[in-house]
């Protein structure tokens, strides 16, 4: 993009206090509020995304737009998405204030990203968001499950939620975001965060994730069977799969069968299996379930 923001169109902490007094804005926990005071942080992100000219890119909890800021010279479009109507209606202006060259790329949309099915303008390509900590992995989700569009995502959480987003199976923070995040991308650790390069400040680290989508595993079943039976398995993660699936099979002995059947040892848990390994037990609990309809 030629139309670069200097360094001085970004935010830094006495930008966002002012900005902030201005509007008459308090962070709340209640919505997880922590706006980024540091041009150094927000230009890292941006880098850390690789998004590029072409990209589309959906901003979750852009704030004052400490992040918003960055991200406009680099790329096509930012459709930003603020529930507090108070600093929805401020962003417009401090872009256009702040980067005149480049506040026709951004489009704000004030609703709260959980519920958003539908985006002006263009498919988006890509989502960088520094979310809020309190909804981070649900709005992720959502996010990827309703626009397939997306191919990238790169997002600043807590450091307990990037690990558990990052975790393979096997490992002590593996569980339900581990695998639902994998049936959409490959995932990884993207770099840590420090306290201080935010207002108020965190009593938590951040963390970045990177996610890059591909094929969601091959399967007679759907989506929605394969994560019942996520939950069921992580529901009581100490117990065996045997056990934790009995409820959703209808008896620890139609579980055993199911697990056989999908090549799992009963005995194991769910924090040692794979999405793939998720989705084989759920097409094993549709078919034995469609047998005992028809005997």
């Amino acid at each position: 993009m030629s139309d670069r923001t200097d360094a001085a169109a970004l935010l830094g902490p006495a930008d966002v206090r002012r900005l902030a007094a201005e509007l008459g804005v308090r962070p709340t926990k209640q919505r997880g509020q922590n706006f980024v005071i540091d041009p150094n942080t927000v230009r890292r992100i941006v880098r850390a995304a690789g998004v590029g000219p072409d990209d589309v890119v959906v901003e979750v909890g852009p704030g004052l737009g400490s992040l918003t800021l960055a991200l406009l010279p680099e790329v096509a479009r930012v459709v930003a998405i603020e529930v507090d109507p108070v600093l929805a209606a401020a962003l417009p202006r401090t872009v256009a204030s702040r980067a005149p060259a480049v506040a026709a790329r951004l489009a704000v949309l004030t609703a709260d990203a959980l519920g958003v099915t539908e985006l002006p303008g263009p498919r988006p390509t890509a989502v960088v968001a520094n979310l809020p900590y309190n909804i981070a992995v649900p709005v992720l989700l959502h996010l990827l499950a309703t626009f397939e569009s997306v191919r990238r995502v790169l997002v600043m959480v807590q450091a307990e939620v990037a690990d558990r987003l990052a975790a393979g199976p096997g490992s002590r923070s593996y569980g339900v975001p581990s695998v639902k995040a994998r049936w959409y991308c490959h995932v990884r650790r993207a770099g840590s965060v420090g306290r201080t390069v935010f207002w108020p400040t965190p009593n938590v680290d951040s963390g970045l994730v990177a996610l890059e989508r591909h094929p969601a595993p091959v399967s007679t079943v759907t989506r929605d069977e394969v994560f019942a039976v996520v939950d069921a398995a992580f529901a009581q993660r100490r117990k065996m799969l045997r056990s934790a699936l009995a409820g959703l099979a209808g008896s620890p002995a139609a579980a055993d069968r199911a697990l056989a059947a999908a090549g799992v040892d009963p005995r194991t848990r769910g924090e040692a299996l794979s999405v793939e390994q998720f989705a084989r037990i759920a097409e094993a609990l549709a078919r034995h379930a469609t047998g005992g309809a028809e005997r």
